[in-house]
């Protein structure tokens, strides 16, 4: 398989990316930064998520953040709807796609929302069905596709397993995650294969945490499969709440800086994306989580 020659990021940042933050980040913010990304050249982005304020406070502004985005033609804003009523509460947003997930990891299942994979399939069916029928796109999230904190190593077949349900239920792309970051290339390239059993090359994306420092060499290996989609969050947002003191997802400055330095066309200015990922940085008052973004602020100074 030759490597892509054009790669699409959609950018997780502003809801995978925030939803762990501690402290709170204004709705104004959250809209600059969906601003900022937009106009270094994102064309996908996941804005946030229409979940119970109780579980996750971050997200509270949801509808307001949603309300306030000057939105561009040619921009996909994507939200993650965790069952019926978070469907119903995005609708009047106008989302341009929904995202729902569900886990590989059996353990991962019941610990995370209390059921069984195939339970939290059939949880998610009427969402799907009622969002197309909306005409709004579905992704599907395949969570902890390599590794799980609670029963360790995944097997490719339980991906291929929850891909099958997701395909049978109407999702129309997977996103295959690594959710804990413990994925070596040729694990990942198994995990991404068995997805690939159920849905075409160009509805599935790979989504890299860099806990051990391997979402760089993931995503090589997945793009040696000719898989041209990826989750990435600026500035290296996002925590991994199941692994202590761990990075959580790949940095989009850092996937950039190796897409251009292959060749490989993304649509980003690398220095519009830098600003953006400086800005979010500057409120949360600490470093990029980006390693090119610093090594290039550093040229400048």
């Amino acid at each position: 398989m030759t490597i892509p020659s054009t790669v699409t990021l959609i950018d997780v940042g502003p809801r995978d990316g925030l939803q762990n933050e501690k402290q709170p980040v204004s709705a104004a913010v959250k809209i600059g930064l969906v601003h900022r990304l937009q106009a270094a050249g994102l064309r996908n982005i996941e804005v946030t998520s229409f979940v119970s304020p109780k579980w996750v406070p971050q997200m509270a502004d949801n509808a307001e953040v949603m309300a306030g985005l000057q939105r561009q033609s040619g921009v996909r804003y994507s939200v993650l709807t965790p069952n019926m009523q978070g469907l119903e509460a995005a609708l009047p947003s106008r989302p341009d796609e929904i995202v729902v997930f569900g886990a590989a990891s059996e353990a991962f299942s019941q610990k995370n929302i209390n059921c069984s994979i195939a339970q939290s399939m059939e949880r998610f069916a009427p969402v799907v069905a009622a969002a197309r029928a909306a005409g709004i796109a579905v992704r599907g999230a395949i969570s902890c596709a390599v590794g799980c904190p609670y029963e360790g190593e995944v097997a490719p077949a339980q991906v291929a397993y929850l891909a099958g349900l997701m395909h049978a239920i109407g999702v129309q792309h997977v996103g295959v995650a690594d959710t804990i970051g413990v994925g070596t290339p040729r694990k990942v390239q198994a995990a991404l294969e068995a997805a690939l059993q159920h849905f075409d090359l160009s509805a599935v994306s790979g989504h890299f945490h860099d806990t051990y420092g391997q979402a760089l060499a993931n995503t090589l290996a997945a793009l040696e499969l000719g898989i041209y989609q990826f989750d990435t969050s600026v500035a290296g947002l996002g925590g991994c709440p199941f692994a202590k003191g761990a990075t959580g997802n790949v940095a989009t400055e850092d996937v950039v800086y190796m897409l251009h330095g292959m060749g490989i066309d993304t649509g980003i200015n690398l220095d519009a994306l830098i600003e953006a990922g400086q800005f979010i940085s500057d409120h949360l008052q600490r470093p990029s989580g980006s390693r090119a973004a610093r090594a290039l602020l550093a040229r400048r100074h």
